[in-house]
């Protein structure tokens, strides 16, 4: 964890910065390392986007708004509607640069709105970046623990942190476990933070890869769907649209917090580039180049999932993202496995990246190529 020092506060390692040993173990395999430790998306930018923005880049010249495009933004609240079925208003949505800047900084702007709450509940397996926004703006930063089923179990929190919390993290599907709410069970969820005052941001940036148990395309959920008051929805189209070079996303909901938070990123200069608003705006519009996406990933689940099964490797987690959380009985070590994994080749990110809950767990991203993952396939059946 990060730690304060007479030289000022020194932040910790980014975790997978970790991972040099394992990777140098994996690269002396024939063929070097395959690297399924990060979930950065290898496929092709879609053709419409890719369009647009080539399109735009002629009229580059000025500072785009900081809120978004109204054609972003109008955009963005189509895609809501359509894709689950809610009614936000073009004015309640605002640009992101990516997510993850606005996932790290949420926790500060919150906190200057309200000082009088000092605490991020956030789950105790997750993107590690919920925990460090806490940090990063001083605030105290408590999981929320979860059932064997990895999904947040509320009732669980200490009265104290419950009732000195200022926002409750929610991601839906979840990173790294692949978990999705039922419908009924977020909107519990999302009732529990109403209640006591607590802002309940749902980060649902892999929503367009949920799954059933049997691996078919499922409708996914939304923090919005009891209602915008108190809520907001964070998306992006790194996943959804392979655009993570490109640093797009938004955010969706409460329309007094959205308009608080679109004054304070004004302030700290916080754009996305004009042309590459163009760009998400066109993909918001499609759908074909999801469903492609979706199908591919769902080959590549069924592909490693086969082929680990010859190891007694277990996916643990739920149906959906394109993670898998693998576990193995006989290996309750998180590193150890991933040790294993990179003797055959193949770089995975130990559980315990993503919280102390995770210890005994690994994540393996699919976000290969089919060539990749036909490669650990093929280790896998020789190993």
């Amino acid at each position: 964890m990060p730690r304060d020092t007479e030289a000022g506060f020194v932040p910790p390692p980014y975790p997978h910065d970790r991972l040099g040993g394992l990777r140098a173990l994996a690269d002396e395999v024939p063929g070097g390392v395959i690297d399924a430790s990060v979930g950065t998306p290898v496929d092709p930018l879609p053709e419409v986007a890719r369009r647009a923005l080539d399109d735009a880049m002629g009229s580059a010249r000025g500072y785009p708004p900081t809120i978004g495009t109204a054609a972003y933004r109008g955009a963005a609240a189509d895609w809501l509607a359509r894709r689950f079925g809610v009614t936000v208003d073009p004015s309640a949505v605002c640009a992101c640069v990516g997510t993850k800047e606005f996932v790290a900084s949420l926790p500060r702007w919150l906190s200057l709105r309200d000082p009088g709450r000092d605490t991020v509940l956030y789950p105790a397996v997750a993107y590690p970046t919920y925990a460090l926004g806490a940090t990063l703006a001083g605030l105290r930063a408590v999981p929320v623990p979860v059932d064997s089923d990895w999904h947040l179990d509320v009732d669980a929190v200490e009265r104290d942190d419950r009732d000195r919390a200022l926002l409750l993290w929610l991601n839906d599907p979840a990173n790294p476990t692949g978990a999705s709410a039922t419908a009924e069970a977020l909107d519990g969820t999302v009732e529990w933070g109403r209640r006591r005052g607590i802002v309940v941001a749902s980060d649902e940036c892999y929503a367009e890869f949920t799954y059933d148990a049997q691996g078919q395309p499922a409708k996914p959920v939304t923090a919005l769907a009891s209602g915008d008051e108190g809520v907001l929805a964070v998306h992006s189209l790194s996943k959804r649209s392979n655009m993570a070079g490109l640093r797009v996303g938004f955010v969706a909901g409460d329309a007094d917090l959205v308009i608080y938070l679109g004054e304070v990123r004004k302030h700290a200069g916080l754009m996305v580039p004009g042309p590459v608003q163009a760009a998400a705006t066109a993909a918001l519009g499609d759908d074909a180049h999801v469903d492609e996406q979706r199908a591919r990933y769902a080959r590549r689940r069924t592909a490693v999932v086969d082929a680990l099964a010859g190891h007694d490797v277990r996916h643990v987690g739920g149906p959906s993202t394109f993670y898998l959380w693998l576990a193995r009985d006989d290996t309750p070590d998180g590193w150890a496995l991933a040790e294993w994994f990179a003797r055959v080749g193949v770089l995975v990110a130990p559980g315990d990246l993503y919280g102390a809950a995770g210890t005994a767990e690994v994540r393996l991203a699919l976000t290969l190529t089919d060539d990749h993952v036909a490669q650990v396939v093929d280790r896998l059946h020789a190993a």
